[in-house]
């Protein structure tokens, strides 16, 4: 009984310490980890973050880039540290949904070793095809790919990305085979598109959409459930001939597993409210970013329902673990 009395007064205790800790956080410099090199959607989303938290916090929110192994590296390193909310991440689409599927070792659960803060924010994609493709919507498309399999070639920055992705759910929707090209980044895809090399992309809007207004691609649909407010007057892939499909390239914050509830909601709150400011939105909206969040439990549940998504695109894609 003694040993008991001893026990509970130390577990009252260590919740006792774990509440006034969360009460009063933070107390020191907290660092935001990009798992991306500089330049990058995600990584403008957590230097503003990173700012406007700082500013709130009085408190110092060092914003450090860890690139390597498709994100793994960085979120790795959130995954192992203390679950105090001094370490955070930024999360996305392929490190935390697709790289579950499409490596075989991962070296952390993405819904096992992390507590999911917020979405923060989604880049969307648009399905543009080079002008000399014969097609003006997804269902004459969806025609032209079925009368020539495997003649139309779709481009994307890499394999296992939203616009790769993208397009083998495309071709597994409509029940056709058009071939996937990968390239060392956006850029290098934009430029063979653009030059009839390919004959289309589901390419990051940022990157597509001038060359779209400029007519040197023809867009057809915007990839995500929604109309696009930077350019309402394209239809969904889903509207236009395709239903169901629904492809966004997202990104959110997340702490270590384990993070006690107060600095969790705490966060929610000050993230949420950030990126509700005015001229926050209007900054990230014009590097193409449209802001998007949501509760913890409904984070929690998104990655989830993501990791399911495109484990079976993948699976039946046939698309190898590396």
């Amino acid at each position: 009984m003694k040993l008991s009395r001893v026990a509970l007064l130390g577990l009252l205790g260590t919740a006792f310490s774990t509440m006034c800790a969360a009460q009063n956080y933070p107390t020191k410099a907290i660092r935001l980890i990009v798992p991306f090199p500089p330049g990058g959607s995600t990584d403008l989303m957590g230097r503003v973050l990173g700012a406007k938290l700082g500013e709130t916090f009085n408190q110092q929110v060092v914003v450090e880039n860890r690139p390597g192994a498709s994100g793994m590296i960085g979120n790795e390193l959130v995954a192992r540290a203390a679950p105090d909310g001094y370490m955070l991440t930024m999360g996305t689409i392929g490190a935390m949904s697709v790289n579950q599927s499409l490596f075989k070792s991962v070296p952390y659960d993405s819904t096992r070793d992390f507590s999911p803060v917020t979405l923060t924010g989604n880049v969307e994609n648009l399905l543009v095809v080079h002008p000399s493709v014969p097609v003006q919507s997804v269902k004459d498309l969806i025609a032209v790919a079925a009368s020539k399999p495997g003649m139309l070639i779709f481009a994307s920055s890499g394999t296992g990305n939203a616009p790769h992705l993208a397009g083998e759910l495309f071709n597994q929707l409509a029940k056709v085979k058009m071939v996937h090209l990968p390239y060392k980044g956006g850029g290098p895809a934009m430029i063979d598109l653009m030059s009839g090399q390919v004959s289309l992309s589901f390419a990051s809007m940022p990157s597509s959409l001038p060359f779209a207004k400029s007519g040197k691609l023809r867009a057809i649909a915007v990839g995500g459930a929604k109309r696009s407010p930077a350019a309402p007057e394209i239809p969904t892939v889903a509207e236009n001939g395709l239903p169901g499909f629904d492809v966004t390239d997202w990104q959110g914050l997340l702490a270590p597993a384990k993070t006690p509830a107060a600095i969790i909601d705490r966060l929610n709150r000050e993230t949420i409210r950030i990126l509700n400011e005015r001229d926050v939105k209007e900054r990230l909206a014009t590097a193409g970013l449209q802001v998007v969040t949501n509760t913890p439990a409904q984070f929690a549940d998104f990655i989830r329902a993501e990791i399911e998504k495109w484990g079976k695109v993948i699976r039946a894609a046939g698309l190898k673990p590396e």
